[in-house]
């Protein structure tokens, strides 16, 4: 049966160009706003007992998610359905009031649950217990630290065993020691069947509680899988994004400073390394990716060539092709024209290591008859190894291996005989 189903969630958050946005939209003087979407299009399902972790980067959308389906924060777009009572553990502590004492707030905290008073009373004293904070039950709030009041949040919010429990980073502020009850509280709940929807940056937590894991990255679900292959694609991602940030700011800090030569009757105005279209300087092996180079000419051409190579970071030569070889020469090239072409890698099959892309102008099958622009190290990228077994080398080849039968002696075979003089 399904505990929690979302379809094509979305949510928007309206941003204001200027403060009397707001008035001037609620008089009738038009739109003022504009969306900034922070979730889209999130569709799964999640069966009855089972632990799903929520992971990715601060600002994917995790915790509006959860806010969505613990019903405080309404969707822009799309619906979900909840099968049993929710407990939601967001932002512990949130609602207590200072001036209340600790067991004031339990009943308060408790009643918005949905827990009766009676039922509370009656829990009263396991709820003081889990909470261990002693004689400040009965103290006002304002004299807890945080930490105690996390105690006493999560000890009222899992006083009865929800049907879905829903956790977010709300326990990163505990001390060591009441994490680790808490964490066998909600180990024990999802033992006894309940449904656990659990956000966290700990892969050793997401892989103790989880059965499956979801990936957000800018508000949409980028991977649904077992908690180990959606981790590993996170930890790929981050540091893709890392040694792309990396190249770039280098880039920023030397100007992109490169040889470059030719007699300038074509020139290259831009080397691009694509993947799904978009600029990037860091890759997976085995990415399907595409360079683009823009040119213009400034002369008349009777041929034009345009070659790539890619070199390691040694320099060495690994992989180089153009038009002339590809068959796709242009011919009588007119002055003035703005030219592109793409070079479409399906499996850029490499080995994890840094990496130059070079790009050049010329006619007929080498440059070194007529050069008109060569553009040393136009691109400086990094490839970085997929969760595959671990390769060495500039090239990363499909390969499989198997156990197997050594081949039998043939009968009539002579002996091996091993002399030592």
């Amino acid at each position: 049966m399904i505990a929690v189903r979302t379809r094509q969630l979305g949510k928007a958050y309206k941003r204001y160009r200027r403060k009397a946005g707001r008035l001037l939209e609620w008089i009738g003087a038009g739109r003022q706003h504009e969306l900034t979407w922070v979730l889209r299009d999130v569709t799964f399902d999640i069966e009855r007992g089972e632990s799903v972790g929520i992971v990715g980067a601060n600002g994917a959308g995790k915790s509006t998610l959860l806010k969505i389906i613990a019903q405080t924060v309404r969707p822009t777009t799309g619906a979900f359905e909840l099968e049993g009572r929710v407990a939601a553990l967001l932002e512990l502590g949130i609602g207590f009031h200072p001036d209340f004492t600790g067991r004031q707030n339990v009943l308060m905290s408790g009643n918005l649950l949905g827990i009766q008073t009676s039922e509370l009373e009656r829990l009263m004293g396991a709820i003081e217990a889990f909470a261990e904070i002693g004689d400040y039950i009965d103290r006002p709030v304002r004299t807890y630290s945080s930490g105690m009041q996390v105690r006493l949040a999560f000890s009222v919010a899992t006083a009865v065993r929800p049907d879905i429990l829903i956790v977010d980073e709300a326990l990163s502020v505990g001390d060591a020691y009441f994490q680790h009850k808490s964490f066998d509280r909600i180990r024990q709940f999802r033992d006894q069947g309940t449904t656990l929807l659990f956000v966290s940056h700990s892969p050793g937590a997401v892989k103790t509680l989880c059965d499956r894991a979801i990936l957000l990255e800018h508000g949409c679900v980028l991977r649904d899988d077992a908690p180990d292959a959606t981790l590993e694609y996170y930890n790929a991602i981050i540091a893709a994004h890392r040694a792309e940030h990396a190249i770039r700011e280098t880039e920023t800090e030397t100007g992109r400073k490169a040889t470059r030569s030719g007699t300038s009757d074509a020139t290259i105005s831009e080397v691009e390394l694509l993947k799904e279209g978009r600029s990037v300087r860091a890759v997976h092996s085995g990415d399907s990716v595409t360079v683009r180079i823009s040119l213009s000419t400034q002369s008349a051409l009777p041929d034009l060539t345009v070659g790539i190579l890619i070199r390691d970071r040694l320099g060495n030569d690994v992989f180089g092709t153009n038009t002339f070889h590809l068959g796709m020469n242009r011919t009588a090239v007119t002055a003035g024209e703005r030219l592109a072409i793409e070079f479409d890698f399906p499996s850029l099959d490499l080995g994890a290591g840094t990496y130059s892309l070079t790009a050049a102008l010329h006619s007929h099958e080498v440059h070194i008859s007529s050069n008109y622009d060569w553009w040393d190290r136009a691109v400086v990228f990094q490839v970085i190894q997929k969760s595959h077994p671990l390769t060495i080398g500039i090239c990363s080849l499909r390969i499989a291996a198997r156990w197997c039968e050594p081949a039998p002696r043939p009968i009539d075979a002579p002996p091996v005989i091993h002399s030592t003089s």
